[in-house]
């Protein structure tokens, strides 16, 4: 089958879903939107940045004087831990109570970089506090998800130019992460193998997807992409959560971390904007032999630093669709140097 000129469909085991590739489409002339170039120009502290150090947030708390990593509470939280307990069940109409924690994460105390731009031994002290944090939250009883994510740059709604992220944490199985259980669960009863585990493998093997692997992680824009250049980061070890891995997997985290977001960097030689986020075994006490720990990256540029991917018509109303393979992004993502462009 010709993959790389021809219409196709690629099936997502991880969602039971399907993409529409059209590989052609890619020579068709740009007559969309081209949105404005918006200088990256920001000082290494801002005394209006209500998460630089020592600065008084909304709620009138002032940050410490941190050094490398820091986290509060969200003051604008989108889940509340003392939510009360109510139900509505009226056939088509139902709902219920959600409980939950939200915390943000400051990366660095310096105003002016993002994780692509900070050292791997910083980048080292993040992968060390995500896994504290899932570990710390995950111990609360009646927590039961943990999602850990970064929305960076303005294209993806970030309301704040300082390298931060956040953790929302659940008393429910998030929609989506349900959904990846149910499929790897599934894999796993036939294969008695971990889904993730057999991808990762073959895509090492095959090369043609992967942007960058060390001996503990591999970053591949999957089989079944979606946004442009996508990606996924994948351990080579059947670990679960981020608090399992071992001391060389974390330097391994970070080592991958910087090569793959310099290289998003260097693409339209931007301060590339992504939705980022990891998606760690749930937490509710059950047993999850069948769940590897990965992340999930959605960066929205096509064609350069102004021209974003909409998903919009078609992908809106009936499934995904993308023109650039998978295997083109990852290729063109490969090619680019590991130094970041700003230093080269």
């Amino acid at each position: 089958m010709n993959l790389s000129d021809t219409p196709h469909r690629r099936y997502n085991p991880l969602t039971d879903e399907w993409v529409l590739v059209s590989p052609h489409r890619t020579a068709r002339p740009w007559q969309g939107q081209v949105e404005k170039t918006i200088p990256d120009q920001r000082p290494a502290f801002d005394p209006q940045c209500y998460l630089c150090p020592e600065v008084t947030r909304a709620n009138g708390e002032i940050n410490p004087a941190y050094a490398s990593t820091f986290v509060f509470p969200n003051d604008f939280a989108a889940l509340l831990p003392d939510s009360p307990s109510a139900a509505l069940d009226d056939g088509l109409f139902q709902a219920h109570s959600e409980r939950g924690i939200c915390r943000v994460i400051c990366f660095s105390p310096r105003h002016d970089l993002t994780l692509a731009e900070m050292s791997i031994p910083d980048i080292r002290l993040v992968v060390d506090l995500w896994a504290s944090q899932f570990s710390e939250l995950a111990a609360i009883d009646w927590i039961k998800h943990v999602e850990i994510f970064e929305n960076r740059g303005a294209a993806m709604g970030a309301s704040n130019p300082h390298p931060h992220g956040q953790i929302w944490a659940n008393e429910s199985i998030p929609t989506l992460v349900a959904t990846e259980q149910r499929s790897q669960k599934a894999y796993f009863a036939q294969h008695q193998r971990p889904l993730l585990i057999d991808y990762v493998e073959q895509e090492l093997v095959r090369g043609e997807r992967v942007v960058y692997a060390n001996d503990y992680w591999a970053a591949v824009v999957p089989f079944w992409a979606v946004w442009p250049y996508e990606t996924m980061l994948l351990p080579r070890r059947a670990v679960s959560t981020l608090a399992e891995l071992s001391e060389a997997e974390r330097d391994g985290l970070a080592d991958l971390l910087s090569h793959t977001l310099i290289r998003y960097d260097n693409l339209f030689q931007t301060s590339f904007p992504y939705t980022f986020g990891w998606h760690n075994a749930p937490c509710d006490g059950e047993q999850y032999p069948h769940h590897v720990v990965h992340a999930h990256i959605y960066p929205p540029l096509l064609r350069s630093a102004t021209v974003r991917k909409f998903m919009v018509g078609y992908e809106m109303l009936a499934q995904p669709q993308r023109d650039l393979t998978a295997e083109t992004a990852a290729q063109r993502l490969r090619d680019l140097p590991s130094l970041h462009w700003t230093k080269l």
